[in-house]
């Protein structure tokens, strides 16, 4: 099967032929230049609209001041975040998908974070975030009597990727500092105030509109699962288990644990009974860890003793510090039975206390408590207190040991500290389940988008509108977030319902938001991208124009400062972000 990346090629090549072959002939018109898969559309209509507005001159000079003071603010702050990413990326030289170069296109279906099916509301925010960005900058030329050559669009095929206002250079040049200056900031302050505008709307009367559906959203079943065996999949919410009611995930744990038989009822909102078969499987294991067990085993035993559920695991488990799995194709595995813990931290409480600093231990008991998995070990300590003392029993390289440990003081919170790093999620280093489902965070996501979610989250706005920018790559940003937002789509719906002023829309309302999310998270991205302080882009001027105003004020041979501090920074960010982008890469 053709991959998307050889079909994007493909017709990209096709259009170059294409448009290259009715120039030559000369079919295309005079407004359209093309230059390989590069289009521009180029007109003068719009001028005189402008020139009406711009006679309003006071109050736009005044709207483009307050956007220069906010812009270099900006401009600071996307300076050093570039700078100590790029630092980072030497540091710690791990790749992940957000640093993938073909992630840095504005392509729905070719970035991995753009889906295809959110192509048309992302190319409405991507079209009006440039129409309104490029038309402040025109704005503010014919405010400060700067005359205008043409303006319009550029295209990477047919897709928008730029628009552009050609200012006469001769009267750019003759303007004054401020006016330079002001020019420059009005696109960045449109799209600014855009987003503001789309993010009232969404948070006010149409995310208002949204309500979760009672239950638990499924996202997916995990390959292999109960779940999945059953035919759970995006878009079933599950709301009850054996006649008993579910809210939430908690009450599903809560009404799986609780039932005795291997094989439940499940209860989904469209009236349906589904049928879950439950076996425990192993979701994950660490490579050579004490147990050898792969990802995708069914562990059905435990010393001989049948087990077929996560409760019944832990029961069998309870008293045995070390025991013996038995999986279904026949193979088995003993080892020691507790949290998994990676590494002994040097010079920490529990490498204090004679544990091998570096080396990696299995803890079967923390204070006279048992412990069987790593989520016990978490409970444990957040019941402590700095300076407390415990004694911790482990198996260190399959022998066990006890430690008589001191406490030192979380730097995170006033529990106790143990002094360990890299604690492996499930019981002895596998992660293990007997349902299978990942849930789908819907009443987060609507929260974080201003409506009612039913969840106790209360961000503050600058909290908010940061989680909406990271939304579309959630699962890189949070790896305890198993899915990322695109806007409601698809299945997706299913988990909502429409109710409040907008409900006489229907299934409007859903468009409507995806129209609004993706015009605030285009427009801010393309905003913030603008003020890197890199030359062609507008940060770039802001650098100039700004350093010239400061040099202006010295001793010093202005010419020379303006140059050496552009020049050097724009090449700091030049540096920076290539190792972002392929540092990762040619690192790892």
């Amino acid at each position: 099967m053709v991959d998307t990346l050889t079909l994007v090629l493909a017709g990209v090549l096709a259009y170059v032929a294409g448009m290259g072959a009715l120039r030559r002939r000369g079919y295309l018109p005079s407004f359209l230049h093309v230059s390989g898969p590069i289009t521009t559309v180029h007109t003068e209509r719009g001028k005189a609209l402008l020139d009406r507005l711009a006679r309003h001159h006071r109050f736009w000079r005044a709207w483009a001041n307050v956007g220069v003071g906010f812009g270099l603010l900006v401009l600071v702050g996307m300076f050093l975040t570039i700078v100590f990413s790029g630092i980072m990326s030497l540091q710690q030289p791990g790749t992940n998908p957000i640093q993938e170069p073909k992630n840095a296109l504005v392509i729905p279906g070719f970035n991995d974070f753009l889906p295809l099916a959110a192509a048309p509301e992302i190319i409405f925010g991507l079209v009006l975030a440039l129409v309104v960005h490029e038309g402040g900058h025109g704005l503010l030329c014919r405010v400060e009597n700067i005359d205008i050559d043409s303006m319009g669009l550029a295209l990477f095929t047919i897709i928008p990727i730029g628009a552009f206002v050609e200012p006469d250079e001769q009267d750019r040049q003759d303007a004054d500092r401020g006016a330079q200056t002001r020019m420059f900031a009005a696109g960045v302050t449109n799209n600014f105030v855009l987003t503001i505008l789309a993010l009232l709307l969404l948070f006010g009367p149409v995310a208002g509109s949204i309500q979760a559906v009672g239950g638990v959203a499924v996202g997916g079943a995990i390959p292999g699962s109960p779940a999945e065996t059953a035919g759970l999949g995006q878009g079933d919410v599950i709301t009850g288990v054996d006649g008993t009611p579910v809210s939430n995930s908690t009450d599903l744990t809560a009404a799986l644990a609780d039932a005795d038989e291997q094989t439940v009822s499940l209860s989904v909102h469209d009236g349906q009974s589904v049928q879950i078969e439950r076996s425990i499987f192993v979701t994950s294991a660490l490579e050579n860890g004490p147990l050898a067990v792969d990802s995708g085993d069914r562990i059905v035993a435990v010393n001989g003793t049948p087990v077929s559920t996560v409760a019944e695991l832990t029961v069998a488990l309870e008293n045995r510090t070390v025991a013996t799995l038995q999986t279904k194709n026949g193979t088995e595995t003993a080892g020691p039975i507790g949290a998994y813990v990676s590494r002994v931290a040097s010079d920490k409480p529990l490498d204090r206390a004679g544990a091998p600093a570096g080396g990696a231990l299995v803890i079967t008991y923390f204070d006279g408590e048992r412990i069987i998995s790593q989520t016990d070990l978490a409970d444990a300590l957040d019941r402590t207190v700095p300076n407390q003392s415990v004694q911790v029993r482990a198996y260190v390289e399959g022998h066990p040991d006890t430690f008589s440990v001191r406490l030192g003081k979380n730097p995170r919170d006033d529990t106790g500290f143990l002094g360990v790093t890299g604690i492996q999620p499930g019981i002895s280093g596998i992660a293990i389940d007997d349902f299978g489902i990942r849930e789908y965070p819907a009443e987060a996501y609507l929260t974080i988008l201003g409506g009612t979610g039913g969840t106790d989250m209360d961000l503050p706005l600058g909290r908010q509108i940061l989680s909406i920018v990271t939304l579309p790559f959630a699962t890189v940003a949070n790896a305890a977030i198993p899915y990322n937002f695109a806007g409601f789509l698809g299945q997706i719906t299913n988990f909502y319902t429409i109710s409040g002023p907008f409900a006489f829309l229907g299934g409007g309302v859903f468009t409507l938001a995806n129209l609004l999310f993706w015009t605030a998270w285009v427009n801010v991205n393309l905003a913030v991208f603008n003020l890197i302080p890199l030359f062609p882009l507008d940060g770039g001027h802001l650098l100039r124009t700004s350093t010239e105003a400061i040099a202006a004020r010295t001793p010093l041979a202005k010419h020379w400062v303006v140059r050496a501090v552009t020049v050097s920074v724009g090449l700091v960010m030049f540096g920076s972000l290539m190792l972002m982008l392929f540092g990762p890469l040619l690192l790892s």
